[in-house]
C-alpha cells in the first residue's frame, strides 16, 4: 500500500489515494495496526481519499482505534493540502465527509477550511461541549 504522512496543526495522518478503489476493504483492526506508534506507522488518523460524483474527492476519515470517526478539521485540511499534491489542480475544493459537504481554499500555501456551522452547545460549569461535525470540549 502506498501512503503519505501528513500533519496539521500537530495532529498526524496516513492517507492513502483510493480513487482506484483498492483499499476500501481495509478492516478496523488493520487500521489501528497502520496508526499504532510503536508498531505500526503511527497517527492520530487514517483516511482515504475516494472518488465522489459532483466533488472533487470523499473524505473518509478513521480514528487511530480503527473505527469510522466523526469530520476532523485538521484531517479535513491535510486531505486537501494531500489532493492538490497528486494533481486535483485548484485552489477551491468543495468535498464529500461523514457530516456533508465542505469547501475549502488554497491561498498562498495555506489550506482553509469551513467547517459544519456549530450545532448543540452545551454548558457545565467551567466547561462546554459543542459539535462542529465533530464534537469539541471547550474549557473556559
Amino acid at each position: 500500500m502506498r501512503f503519505y504522512k501528513y500533519q496539521g496543526t500537530g495532529n498526524d495522518f496516513v492517507i492513502v489515494d483510493n480513487r482506484e478503489v483498492n483499499h476500501s476493504a481495509l478492516s478496523q483492526e488493520r487500521i489501528h495496526q497502520i496508526c499504532d506508534r510503536r508498531f505500526g506507522i503511527g497517527a492520530d488518523g487514517f483516511m482515504l481519499l475516494n472518488n465522489k460524483p459532483g466533488y472533487d474527492f470523499e473524505m473518509v476519515y478513521y480514528n487511530a482505534d480503527g473505527r469510522e470517526g466523526s469530520m476532523c478539521g485538521n484531517g479535513g485540511r491535510c486531505i486537501v493540502q494531500f489532493a492538490h499534491d497528486i494533481g486535483i489542480d485548484r485552489n477551491h475544493f468543495i468535498f464529500l465527509a461523514v457530516d456533508g459537504e465542505h469547501q475549502a481554499n488554497i491561498e498562498n500555501g495555506l489550506v482553509s477550511l469551513k467547517m459544519t456551522d456549530v450545532s448543540g452547545i452545551h454548558q457545565f460549569g467551567t466547561y462546554a461541549v459543542l459539535n462542529t461535525g465533530s464534537p469539541h470540549y471547550v474549557k473556559k
